[in-house]
Parts: C-alpha cells; sequence; structure tokens
C-alpha cells in the first residue's frame, strides 16, 4: 500500500485530530450530518483522505483479508477512502453550494412544487445506502427569494451526501429551504429504501420510509397542507 501507516503511530500529528480541535475549541457540534468545512484548511482534506485509507487497511487486515496478495483488495482502501471522502459523504467537507437567488418581482403567492428529486445518503447506523426522492411545496410571497429547479437539488444533495437518518434529513432540508427562499410556507416529502434493513436484518425488501416536514403556511394551513400533498404523484 501506498500510505505509510507509520502516520498513525503518534496521535497529535493526525490531521482529524487537528480538525477536530479546532471544531471542539469553538463549541461547535461535529455529529455525522453536520457540515465541518469551516474548519478544514487548504490541503487538509487529501492528508484526511490518506489517513483514512491507512485506517481502512487495519480494518481489511482485522477482517482476515490478506490485502498483500488478494488482487481484488489491495487497492480497496485507497477506493474507499476516495468514495467516503469526496462523494458519498462529502456534504461533510465542502462548503454550501452558491446558490443564486432572485427577487420575487411579480410577487409569486401560488404553491409551487419541485420533484420528485433523486436522493442518496448512507444510514449514520450502519453506513448502508439510502435512496430515495424528495418532493418540495413552496408558498412564496412578494419578499421570497427564487432559486432554479438545478439549485433544489445541488442544496438537497448536499445536505444528503453525510451519514444521515432520515427524519433528520428532511428537517435539515427545511432548513436550509426556509433559510434560503424565506417563503409563507414549505413542506418537505421524502420516500427512501433503507439498504441497512433490506440488505442486513430482517432482509425486508418491500418495505420504504415516508416522512414530512411542514413549515409556516403548510402548518396553520390543512386545505393548503391537503392541497400539496393530493398533487404529488403516486409514490411507491
Amino acid at each position: 500500500m501506498a500510505t505509510d501507516k507509520s502516520q498513525l503511530s503518534v496521535h497529535d500529528e493526525l490531521v482529524s485530530t487537528r480538525i477536530r480541535s479546532r471544531i471542539k475549541a469553538a463549541g461547535v457540534r461535529f455529529h455525522a450530518n453536520d457540515n465541518i468545512a469551516d474548519f478544514i484548511e487548504e490541503g487538509e482534506l487529501a492528508a484526511l483522505q490518506a489517513e483514512v485509507q491507512a485506517r481502512l487497511v487495519g480494518v481489511l487486515e482485522s477482517l482476515v483479508i490478506d490485502v498483500d496478495s488478494d488482487h481484488n483488495t489491495q487497492d480497496t482502501a485507497r477506493r474507499v477512502a476516495k468514495m467516503y471522502v469526496q462523494e458519498v459523504f462529502r456534504g461533510r467537507y465542502i462548503e454550501q453550494p452558491p446558490v443564486t437567488e432572485f427577487p420575487n418581482i411579480e410577487r409569486l403567492n401560488e404553491l409551487m412544487i419541485v420533484g420528485p428529486i433523486t436522493v442518496r445518503s448512507a444510514c449514520s447506523h450502519h453506513l448502508c445506502p439510502i435512496m430515495g426522492k424528495v418532493w418540495v411545496g413552496v408558498m412564496p410571497n412578494e419578499h421570497s427569494n427564487l432559486i432554479g429547479l438545478s439549485k433544489y437539488a445541488r442544496l438537497i444533495e448536499w445536505v444528503m451526501s453525510r451519514p444521515q437518518i432520515q427524519e433528520e434529513a428532511v428537517s435539515q432540508i427545511a432548513d436550509l429551504l426556509m433559510q434560503k427562499l424565506q417563503p409563507d410556507g414549505l413542506a418537505i416529502v421524502m420516500e427512501a429504501d433503507h439498504f441497512c434493513m433490506h440488505w442486513r436484518g430482517v432482509k425486508d425488501t418491500e418495505t420504504k420510509m415516508i416522512n414530512s416536514v411542514m413549515r409556516g403556511s403548510f402548518l396553520r394551513d390543512a386545505n393548503l397542507r391537503r392541497e400539496f400533498l393530493a398533487l404529488l404523484p403516486k409514490r411507491g
């Protein structure tokens, strides 16, 4: 393996230790579904990936896999480290994607629905995939900001590309979109398959989780809530 495991022999030299120390000094939470980009300095993300790679070599060895002679797993630690840091958990380590906001010049105040947006994440309990779709309902007002359709997908992906549990993920998405759009109301519905249930445990391949978050006028107005839910396409 290209990664020198000796870099892990002195705890204070670990880049993860430096990052963690900054976060703790700031008194900021760093749970699995939190973004920590503000505490990562230039060049440290590559070093963090190398550290994860070295740790994964040890995991494979503890699973009694001969990573030295097994041609299928000789490069697995590098591939998995890159996958975690640069792909499936990248929403923890990168800044929020830029989003251009437009004023509501025409004073639009009718229900808008965006979706289905495909979402991919991983259960923070077992790191098994979560695959699903999200629908967003927005009730704008004259002071709301408007964003392009693709920006909904970018912001939602940023939240979902972290270890999540679905119940918390929909709330994080709602908080972010309320902040960006400043609407009268916001509604989120997520439907997802959980491979921690399909692939392990009871191995039930049919069960999905569907949950929602309602904010503002969607929470106060039962008729608006019913209109939004009735306009969603049949799921499943």
